[in-house]
């Protein structure tokens, strides 16, 4: 597990997706990368049950879409501190990580849910549908920030 993008990114094998989560208390957003690494698209919201299953689902997912790496968002407080969602963040990639290989970062989500929020309500989405997608479009809002960032990384160098 990474909380540096910089160690995540070295992790990384070439070409391939990346998965982006968005843990909430009943849901998992769940967004993918192209393999290029420069658009997240939104994908499903998970309907959490258990962890074995939803973490079956999520390998799914990654197997299904040659995934080289994960992505959580880390709710962190609006000063920057870690309170009971950011561990239970933690204690989800804990777990997730004995179940597979791959690469698992943290990004800083705070206002990704406002920000899609926002972009659902200038598209003039209905209530009704904001609740449905939501969660899956604050994961690629997360997954887009890691995108964006790695590009600006390998510009850098």
């Amino acid at each position: 597990m990474h909380d540096e993008i910089a160690d995540f990114a070295a992790a990384l094998p070439p070409q391939r997706a990346l998965l982006g989560l968005d843990l909430g208390d009943r849901t998992i957003g769940v967004a993918l990368s192209d393999r290029l690494l420069s658009v997240a698209t939104p994908q499903e919201t998970i309907r959490r049950r258990k962890f074995t299953l939803d973490a079956q689902r999520l390998l799914e997912i990654a197997t299904a879409r040659a995934v080289g790496g994960v992505i959580l968002g880390l709710p962190r407080n609006m000063d920057g501190s870690e309170g009971p969602r950011c561990q239970s963040t933690r204690a989800f990639a804990r777990n997730l990580a004995r179940l597979t290989d791959l690469p698992i970062g943290f990004w800083d989500e705070r206002l990704s849910t406002v920000a899609a929020e926002r972009a659902l309500l200038e598209a003039d989405t209905s209530r009704k549908r904001r609740s449905e997608v939501i969660d899956h479009v604050a994961a690629s809002y997360i997954l887009q920030g890691v995108l964006d960032r790695l590009r600006h990384m390998r510009s850098a160098t």
